[in-house]
């Protein structure tokens, strides 16, 4: 098994151990993002009724700056989208990632703009 392979199943494994304990619902929707090495997207998701309540993403928009920058747009963005759809409380799932750099940013936006978790 290569370095890279170890690294994606270890991942993966870290992941599928938050999942575990995170589920969302109509009050309390988990908010997952994913990052890739151009774009970042989150989605508050209900498991109960198996729905996106809401998305952000940065594939297709003009959106510039270093990818920490873009990753507080998108938690900014979703913190909105969140509030139309009257949600304050959300459940954080950091699908597997350490919670630093781009993902603090992200959260910390969503926090600014009155998201609860």
């Amino acid at each position: 098994m290569s370095a890279l392979d170890k690294k994606l199943v270890n991942r993966s494994l870290r992941a599928a151990r938050v999942r575990a304990k995170v589920s969302g619902t109509a009050e309390r929707p988990r908010l997952t993002v994913t990052i890739s090495n151009k774009h970042i997207s989150a989605q508050l998701i209900d498991d109960v009724k198996q729905h996106t309540v809401a998305a952000a993403t940065t594939v297709g928009t003009k959106q510039t700056g270093t990818m920490t920058e873009q990753a507080a747009w998108i938690g900014a963005d979703i913190a909105k989208k969140a509030k139309k759809a009257k949600i304050t409380a959300i459940v954080f799932d950091r699908n597997g990632r350490k919670y630093a750099q781009r993902l603090a940013a992200l959260a910390d936006a969503a926090r600014k703009e009155g998201l609860e978790f």
